[in-house]
């Protein structure tokens, strides 16, 4: 197992209107509701497409649909960690337009199809290496200007300068599985698109195997074998031009090919057309075959209509996005929810094709019954936290769907359970497989639609037979040495968890035996607390404590580590599901009370190493990654609430801006951004598979989510409306009903109602401080 960073180190109109009705089923939305002002309200105007582009983000700009499987956005690198989606908003020069990118992961993929609109003399030198971000000269590289790019859902332009100084002018956007680019070009100046089949991430070409045939004067086909991240990777596409080329041009290693078909490794096509011509090339892509991408772009882009296309794509995220309703006198707190929430929707992203083929992680091409999809770009180990528990909220009908695709790839994948399913590929990326986490939630919450026989019959595997990633040592001794495994406690922190959640999806299926042990399992953090010194810490395979123990460090001797993308501070809060027994361990609620402070005021940083994962500190607290993301919220646990909210509330002002360098860390397909969403609405799930959610102070005065099925819970936040000031709960009610705790289950809101909250500048010590109020822990 590789962690993130290690692994870098080795439309006609007709269609265009067509598309909200058909597309939502498509994407597995049976009943999504507008929200509460859908009708007058525009909520694309709050996105800000370019928050996360900058800084270690690792957003992408360009144009995509809610949970599409095309995104077609400018590449301005391809190598190197905070190029990961492609793009980084410190570059001024762009190398072309393709048609795949992940969001804000923390290792970069994909970047399929690149198109490259170019005029001059024609060059097919990519310019990969960095320097050449700013020295373009001698490569296809062009400069832009960032006044000159503009994006919104579904859209994104920008301009180019072209080799005679004019500016090539190229516009964006997308379906779901097709993406359509209409470019312009400048008159007097030879104009031509390279189509290049071999741009890929990384310094060495992870392109295997690549044919690319020009099957007619408009039409090209191609397909490719990519290993990288996802191994053995299988794409295809179709693409189309408007306007018929004055020449065409095929090129295998850089050298001319006769004919109109290549293959090889490093293919391109060069297509000329006569200068200040505007066309557009429409593209299909399928993990299937070419002649399933040219199925996609004939039922989803038929024409050429490209103002059709961005209007449909623009109505697909309004239908999206009104499910939330916002009302707050802050333009600047909106625009930050709905662009994050915005990025909550670029994953998993579809993988399948209009005709319900898609290919599995057996490598094998399988057939959808009706009504089902296939998903792909699963960030399991981040998005377990927050974006999947908010899905169970106001994306319901999109919860089965997810889970059923997820018991698929159990079930047919060469690679086992899922943990970081990527296209036809597993990454295995970050320990744990939560998988089990995202499906035992939908059990817990009673999602309809799953068949948890099956389910169980995959997460029983990986927990009580595989031999993975060192679950024989953590199921023989009850821990993992340190001496023996690599990352021995980031591995068994996420473990503990996936046994909690396998008991639960074990309980519901019958297997009270397979329940029992896990539940006995889960509390295997107690094998690694040093109770002398308060902290998780490794053990070596004697049994003893590892040597040179450094709180701060990363691992106990160089290059190794001990703990994922963090250190003993962090890990030692991990526990999310047994926080009351936890407690027990530190002496009660005051000592655990008082390590948390402590991590609050401890100085930053990481001792031994730097991790660019690590970023966002307070403390040793790290909001720019995941390990740290519930813990502001154990202060309720520990009876004392009031810095739960003023914690949260300091994070939501400060650590979230409406800029391209907006985010303290990598967006990570949505998890950070579903942070930002759910404590700003004020519900958080620390313990997701418990199907509760621990309250702190609204952000907004008032939200109103669609639950679906006309459904709608409300959220109100009554008392002063200064964001800095009323940040403490004085009170709270649910449905009429004042609640003597700060928690709910999913089942109180789950069919609507109202939630109300009143705030004030002052700190309520008397409410929900007792032992009994305290939200549930797996010791009673």
């Amino acid at each position: 197992m590789l962690n993130r960073r290690e692994f870098l180190a080795v439309v006609s109109a007709a269609a265009g209107a067509a598309l909200i009705d058909n597309k939502a089923s498509a994407a597995g939305v049976q009943n999504g509701s507008a929200g509460e002002g859908a009708a007058s309200e525009d909520y694309t105007r709050y996105v800000n497409v370019f928050v996360g582009t900058g800084g270690h983000g690792h957003c992408f700009p360009g144009a995509t649909v809610p949970f599409g499987a095309v995104q077609l956005s400018p590449d301005t690198g391809i190598q190197d960690w905070d190029w990961s989606s492609g793009y980084h908003h410190d570059d001024a020069t762009l190398m072309g337009f393709s048609h795949t990118h992940l969001s804000g992961t923390g290792v970069g993929d994909m970047l399929d199809l690149l198109l490259v609109p170019r005029t001059g003399a024609v060059v097919l030198n990519p310019g990969v290496d960095p320097e050449a971000r700013s020295k373009p000269e001698g490569t296809y590289r062009s400069r832009f200007n960032h006044a000159d790019e503009k994006g919104e859902p579904g859209y994104y332009s920008v301009l180019t300068e072209s080799a005679g100084g004019a500016k090539i002018k190229t516009e964006l956007t997308a379906t779901e599985r097709t993406g359509l680019a209409r470019f312009t070009f400048p008159p007097n100046e030879p104009a031509y698109v390279i189509l290049d089949w071999h741009h890929a991430y990384g310094e060495k070409s992870p392109v295997k195997t690549a044919e690319v045939e020009m099957v007619s004067d408009c039409v090209i086909q191609g397909g490719r074998h990519v290993s990288r991240w996802a191994p053995n990777r299988e794409i295809y596409f179709t693409t189309e031009t408007s306007v018929k080329p004055t020449k065409v041009e095929v090129f295998s290693d850089d050298k001319p090919v006769s004919g109109r078909k290549a293959s090889g490794q490093n293919l391109k096509v060069v297509l000329h057309f006569e200068p200040g011509t505007t066309l557009m090339f429409k593209s299909g892509i399928s993990m299937v075959s070419a002649a399933n991408a040219q199925e996609n772009l004939k039922k989803e882009q038929p024409g050429f209509d490209f103002d059709a296309t961005r209007a449909a794509a623009k109505r697909m995220w309004q239908k999206e996005l009104a499910r939330i309703h916002v009302e707050d006198s802050s333009d600047e707190h909106k625009t930050v929810f709905y662009s994050s929430l915005y990025h909550m929707m670029c994953a998993p992203t579809l993988a399948d094709d209009c005709n319900g083929q898609y290919r599995g992680l057996d490598k094998k091409v399988h057939q959808l019954g009706a009504g089902e999809h296939n998903y792909s770009t699963y960030s399991l180990w981040d998005t377990y936290r927050a974006l999947h528990p908010s899905f169970t909220l106001w994306q319901q009908d999109r919860v089965a769907p997810l889970v059923n695709c997820l018991i698929r790839m159990a079930e047919e994948s060469i690679y086992g359970f899922p943990v970081w399913p990527l296209q036809d590929g597993e990454t295995y990326c970050m320990p744990g497989y939560h998988g089990a986490s995202v499906m035992a939630e939908a059990c817990a919450k009673k999602i309809p639609g799953i068949d948890w026989n099956r389910a169980y019959a995959g997460m029983r595997k990986r927990n009580m037979v595989d031999d993975y990633m060192a679950l024989g040592y953590y199921r023989r001794l009850g821990y993992i040495p340190a001496d023996k495994v690599d990352e021995s406690i980031g591995k068994l922190v996420e473990y503990t968890y996936c046994d909690w959640a396998c008991a639960r999806v074990a309980e519901a299926t019958g297997h009270a035996d397979d329940a029992a042990i896990q539940k006995k399992r889960s509390q295997n953090y107690r094998n690694v607390f040093d109770q002398k010194i308060q902290f998780i810490r490794p053990k070596l395979a004697n049994g003893e404590w590892a040597p040179n123990f450094d709180p701060k460090a990363t691992g106990h001797i160089p290059q190794h580590r001990d703990y994922t993308e963090a250190n003993a501070w962090q890990s030692t809060f991990f526990v999310q599901h047994d926080v009351k027994g936890y407690m027990q361990l530190f002496g009660g609620r005051e000592p655990f009370a008082k390590k948390l402070d402590q991590l609050f005021t401890e100085k930053p940083g990481v001792s031994n190493e730097s991790v660019a994962d690590m970023t966002g500190f307070i403390g040793q607290y790290v909001h720019g990654n995941e390990p740290s993301h519930h813990i502001t919220y154990l202060y309720t646990w520990a009876g004392q609430p009031w810095k739960t909210q003023e914690k949260v509330r300091e994070i939501l002002l400060t650590h979230y801006r409406n800029d391209f360098d907006g985010l303290d860390g990598n967006e990570d397909c949505g998890q950070m951004s579903a942070w930002f969403v759910m404590s700003a609405m004020g519900l958080y799930a620390v313990d997701p598979v418990s199907a509760t959610y621990v309250l702190s102070a609204p952000l907004f005065k008032r939200v109103a989510i669609q639950l679906g099925n006309g459904r709608q819970l409300v959220i109100q936040a009554d008392g002063g409306q200064d964001p800095q000031k009323s940040k403490y709960i004085q009170s709270v009610t649910l449905n009429g009903k004042t609640l003597d705790r700060l928690w709910v289950r999913h089942e109180d809101i789950a069919q609507g109602g109202e939630l109300i909250f009143k705030l004030g500048a002052e700190p309520n010590e008397k409410l929900a401080v007792t032992e009994s109020d305290m939200p549930p822990s797996l010791t009673a």
